[in-house]
C-alpha cells in the first residue's frame, strides 16, 4: 500500500479544521418562549416576509443576517427598495461558460441593478448558488439586441428625471447664482452619462486601474478563452482591460468580472457595509 504524503498525513491528524456554523437553526431553538415573527403578535409582523419552513427548520444560507428566515421575493424587494446600484452587467454565453454563475454571484453581492444573460437561455448556474433568485436577470438573443434596448431605457430614465429637474430649478429659481446652477446642471449631465463598457485584452482598451465608470453603466464580461464576440467590442463606448503583472495573459473570466465590479463599487458605492 503507498504511504500518504507525509504533508497530508500531517494534516489528518491535526485535528483540523473546525468550521463555525453559518446561519441559524429554527427560530422556536434560537429564541425559545418568544412568538415567531409570522405570527401577526410579533412586533416584527410583516405579512409575507418570513419563511414558515426556514422558521421551523433553520436557515444555512448564504444570506446577510439582516435576511434570515425571510422569502426569497422579501429579500429581493428589500433589495429594490433599499436601492440597487447604477450598474448592470451582461454576460455572452455563446460557450455554456462555468463563470456565468460566478459573475451572476458577485453581480448580487454589489447589488447591480440587474443582469443581463446574451445568446442561450440556458447557462451554467452552478457557481451562482441561487444569487440569481435575488436579482433582476434578462435574457437577450443577441449583444445588439440588448444594447439598444439598454440605451433606450436608460435614455427614458434620463429624459424622465430631466423633466424633474427642470421642474425642481424653475421652483428655485429665485435662489442660487448663475454659476451655481451651471455646476450642478454639469454634474447631473455627468452622473447620466451612460455607457457600455467591454472588459477585454485588446489594443486600444484603456487600464482599468485609471478608467473612471459613469455612474451609470452596463458592463460586458465575455466567456472564459475566446473572451467577447467582435459585435461586442464594436458596440462598447469604451473598452477595458485589468493589468497583470504574471506570465498569463488573462485571469480567470469570474475574477475579471469581480475586480471590475469592485472598481465601480470603489468609485460610486455606498461606503463601507458591515457584514
Amino acid at each position: 500500500m503507498r504511504e500518504p504524503n507525509p504533508i497530508t498525513a500531517a494534516a489528518m491528524a491535526s485535528q483540523e479544521p473546525e468550521f463555525r456554523q453559518i446561519g441559524v437553526g429554527p427560530w422556536s431553538v434560537q429564541h425559545p418562549g418568544v412568538p415567531r415573527p409570522d405570527d401577526p403578535i410579533h412586533p416584527d409582523f410583516v405579512a409575507g416576509r418570513y419563511d414558515a419552513a426556514l422558521l421551523n427548520e433553520g436557515d444555512r444560507r448564504n444570506v446577510l443576517d439582516r435576511y434570515r428566515y425571510w422569502t426569497v421575493e422579501a429579500i429581493r424587494d428589500d433589495l429594490d427598495a433599499r436601492g440597487r446600484h447604477g450598474f448592470e452587467v451582461a454576460v455572452e454565453n455563446w460557450t455554456h461558460d462555468f463563470n456565468i454563475g460566478s459573475m451572476v454571484r458577485t453581480a448580487n453581492a454589489f447589488a447591480a441593478a440587474a443582469v443581463h444573460i446574451v445568446g442561450p437561455h440556458k447557462w451554467n448556474r452552478k457557481g451562482s448558488l441561487m444569487t440569481e433568485l435575488y436579482q433582476h436577470v434578462d435574457h437577450h438573443p443577441s449583444i445588439e439586441e440588448l444594447v439598444s434596448a439598454w440605451h433606450t431605457r436608460i435614455q427614458r430614465e434620463f429624459d424622465a428625471a430631466g423633466q424633474l429637474d427642470r421642474a425642481d430649478r424653475d421652483a428655485d429659481s429665485d435662489g442660487g447664482s448663475d454659476m451655481d446652477r451651471a455646476d450642478m446642471a454639469d454634474a447631473t449631465a455627468q452622473s447620466r452619462e451612460g455607457r457600455v463598457i467591454a472588459l477585454d485584452i485588446v489594443p486600444g482598451a484603456m487600464p482599468i486601474e485609471t478608467y473612471q465608470f459613469p455612474e451609470r453603466c452596463l458592463m460586458v464580461f465575455g466567456a472564459e478563452g475566446p473572451g467577447l464576440s467582435s459585435k461586442a467590442l464594436e458596440l462598447a463606448d469604451d473598452v477595458v482591460y485589468i493589468s497583470q503583472f504574471g506570465s498569463v495573459r488573462s485571469i480567470n473570466a469570474g475574477a475579471a468580472a469581480a475586480v471590475a465590479m469592485h472598481c465601480w463599487i470603489a468609485q460610486h458605492g455606498r461606503g463601507v457595509q458591515s457584514n
